[in-house]
């Protein structure tokens, strides 16, 4: 069974009503970046952070899998699928996908400011961390997402998952923010690879299978390719 290695960005969950952040009226010209995605801006004004991401949080799980996601986790009859999203919702997983690598974090959950490792997930029915929300050591919860200025832990893990891609599809990235961007360079040079986007991204690699669509028309074509 051969390996179908899936790098998604935010045009994949656009669909499902999740906004993106990059694309005009995006959420970085609603919220500076420096002020809620960044450890100095959740020193500055945590409420602030909490806010925003409460907020998110609460799209999201409001948020349905659209078509693409449904269509990956559908690949998994066959293909071994291994999804790398930038993404911090989970609409891949709440689509069926069963193997999901989170770059970014992960919206659903939190964490200890004192202790990485103490992490806590949320629920729909109790979507929201506040000032004074603290881990069992006594130090205050943080959204669990990867903040600009951190490090991306799960970066070696992406890497060696598309070092072993016998295919590689690219879904709705601009493949500007790095180091995800720099996954590409990690697949073979032989290895074929699929992008996915209605816009036009510039793709450092040659020999790209460009399909110009959205994620859910995007992954019903690719599917027909596969076949």
């Amino acid at each position: 069974m051969k390996h179908l290695v899936v790098l998604s960005g935010a045009g994949m969950s656009a669909e499902s009503g999740i906004a993106t952040f990059r694309d005009s009226g995006g959420m970085w010209e609603q919220y500076p970046i420096e002020d809620v995605a960044t450890p100095e801006g959740f020193r500055r004004n945590p409420q602030l952070v909490l806010d925003f991401y409460n907020a998110r949080r609460k799209a999201a799980f409001e948020a349905k899998p659209n078509g693409g996601h449904i269509g990956l986790a559908e690949m998994e009859k066959d293909f071994k699928v291994s999804i790398i999203t930038q993404n911090v919702d989970d609409l891949h997983e709440r689509a069926g996908s069963s193997n999901v690598l989170h770059l970014h974090g992960e919206l659903s959950k939190v964490r200890s400011t004192a202790d990485p490792s103490s992490i806590y997930t949320l629920t729909p029915d109790k979507p929201e961390i506040h000032i004074g929300d603290k881990c069992e050591k006594g130090s205050q919860l943080r959204p669990h997402i990867v903040w600009f200025g951190e490090a991306v832990p799960m970066i070696e893990k992406a890497i060696e998952t598309v070092n072993t891609a016998d295919i590689l599809v690219i879904i709705g990235t601009s493949l500007n923010v790095y180091p995800a961007a720099g996954l590409l360079n990690y697949a073979n040079p032989d290895t074929p690879v699929y992008l996915i986007d209605p816009k036009e991204v510039n793709a450092h690699r040659q020999g790209i299978h460009f399909i110009q669509k959205g994620a859910s028309e995007g992954v019903e074509e690719l599917r027909r390719s596969l076949k």
